[in-house]
């Protein structure tokens, strides 16, 4: 029996939609305005793709959804949780508290139930003090009925997880399981201030998430769907919602790497550079076997730095409905505003008042689009420069994302992508796939699940191959959380960095691992 998958992703301008086949061929495809909610947005583009696909809705057995409602909420400080944070470091890290270094208006949101716990490890694995579990019964006891989530913190927790793992059972045991836990040996990687930042992010957003997927689930209802639903993580792959839940923070940035998944499958290329033209920015990455590199950078997100893993993206404020500005002296101004998803009432080729990048295509021959008489009295020498300058902050951004001077393939996805030629300096060439305006919700459809974990291991222990086994295990495992199928899973990623600044002849290791849909 044929079945059918939905996939949508959020951009800042539109929300695209693709109905696919087993096969994974696109049976229909949709371009809806984003809405200032996102959730209407959404559901108007599932309306319209499920209605233009023309097929059964019994059938369609599974929804992918990469949104940006969690990155909207931290951004707009807007529906974040009531959280704890209990930093577990006593007496070594008093000097200098959570929080510092976040913006003002976050930190009175967020710093309310702040609490220091004697405990953590070193470096080695060595605990600092014994983890004082009376004061955390005490805490569990003040903050009951107070907060909806709790971020633990352990200082070297991605060395020893034992003192997040005992506090998180005590809250549990007073709390009960309404009240979400968040450990940032899950989310984050070794530096204490940037991982207890992505911790309590990630426990601030939980009721967001669980919101989202809620209002998917019954949108899909309300068409008759009853879909196994799945959201898109930053890394390129699906999440089932139970582990959207638990880590919401991994949707932020989902919608590049699902443009990059997107691209690698309409184009079969496994290493390239891609470029993502939506209609405010324009998203450049790079596939190393058909996944998205992966940033070794702090991140920022809404004014707070985190070092959980996310995608190496570079974005410039250009797009199908970036603002041109000609002054009278004949210069101008390309952007970084943007008409958005009011392009079709604003831009001069549908007869608005305001110059886009758009424009600036049709009326050269570059695209076909709207009514070009509405910008035939522009001054063609002109528009030629900016169409240039236009090319050249592209080709200069696809450079920034080169690891060498070699060209090296270039595709072109995303609406806006009609903007551009198909030569690009630095580029060996550059493809145009076929249903590259919905890259994105393509790439969200076929991804697979994953699974990944970064932490110190100790080889004295073990030994170096039953480590290295180990932490594979441990990334299948993650993987298998996620909703993916045990019998599908191979490593992805595997990195393993020696550290010789500790004992017991530690390695840092990350592992990933990724396999297809369980769809038991």
């Amino acid at each position: 029996m044929s079945s059918y998958r939905i996939g949508i992703d959020v951009g800042g301008t539109h929300t695209d939609a693709v109905i696919l086949d087993e096969s994974y061929n696109v049976i229909s495809e949709v371009k809806a305005p984003t809405t200032e909610d996102v959730s209407s947005g959404i559901y108007n583009a599932m309306k319209e793709v499920v209605a233009s696909a023309d097929v059964p809705v019994e059938k369609i057995k599974f929804a992918m959804l990469g949104t940006t409602h969690c990155t909207n909420a931290i951004v707009e400080r807007k529906r974040l949780n009531r959280v704890a944070i209990i930093r577990i470091g006593a007496p070594a890290t008093l000097a200098i508290k959570p929080l510092v270094g976040v913006p003002e208006d976050l930190k009175t949101i967020l710093g309310k139930h702040v609490y220091l716990v004697r405990g953590g490890h070193e470096f080695d694995g060595r605990e600092i003090v014994e983890l004082d579990e009376q004061h955390i019964y005490q805490i569990a006891e003040e903050i009951k009925g107070q907060v909806d989530s709790v971020a633990i913190v352990s200082v070297f927790s991605p060395v020893s997880d034992t003192h997040e793992t005992r506090a998180a059972a005590i809250l549990a045991e007073v709390l009960g399981n309404d009240v979400a836990l968040s450990m940032s040996n899950e989310i984050g990687s070794v530096g204490l201030l940037e991982r207890e930042n992505a911790t309590i992010l990630n426990a601030a957003i939980v009721d967001v998430a669980r919101s989202t997927a809620d209002g998917f689930v019954q949108a899909l209802k309300q068409e008759g769907i009853h879909a196994k639903v799945f959201f898109g993580q930053n890394d390129g792959t699906l999440m089932s919602v139970e582990y959207t839940v638990k880590y919401p923070i991994l949707t932020i940035a989902c919608g590049p790497t699902n443009s990059l998944r997107g691209a690698s499958y309409l184009t079969e290329q496994s290493d390239a550079i891609v470029v993502d033209v939506g209609g405010t920015t324009t998203d450049v990455g790079v596939l190393i076997g058909s996944f998205p590199r992966q940033s070794s950078l702090a991140v920022e997100i809404g004014g707070v730095r985190t070092n959980f893993r996310m995608p190496d993206i570079s974005a410039i404020g250009l797009g199908g409905g970036t603002i041109v500005q000609i002054n009278d002296d004949r210069s101008f101004q390309i952007g970084p505003e943007s008409v958005g998803h009011k392009l079709h009432e604003k831009s001069l080729i549908f007869g608005g008042d305001t110059l886009t990048t758009t424009d600036i295509a049709v009326a050269l021959g570059k695209a076909e689009l709207g009514n070009p008489e509405h910008i035939a009295h522009l001054d063609k020498a002109l528009l030629e420069k900016i169409y240039a300058e236009m090319i050249g902050m592209v080709e200069e951004s696809i450079d920034k994302m080169k690891t060498s001077a070699e060209p090296v393939p270039v595709i072109l996805v995303g609406g806006g992508s009609i903007l551009f030629p198909a030569e690009l300096k630095g580029a060996s060439e550059v493809i145009k796939p076929n249903n590259s305006g919905v890259a994105n919700a393509i790439g969200s459809a076929i991804s697979q699940v994953s699974g990944q974990i970064e932490r110190i291991f100790s080889l004295d222990e073990l030994g170096r191959e039953k480590t290295l086994e180990a932490a594979k295990e441990m990334a299948r495992q993650e993987a298998i959380n996620a909703g993916a199928d045990p019998d599908d899973l191979v490593i992805v990623d595997f990195e393993d960095v020696p550290l010789a600044y500790l004992p017991g002849d530690a390695t840092k290791i990350r592992a990933k691992a990724a396999g297809a849909l369980a769809i038991g």
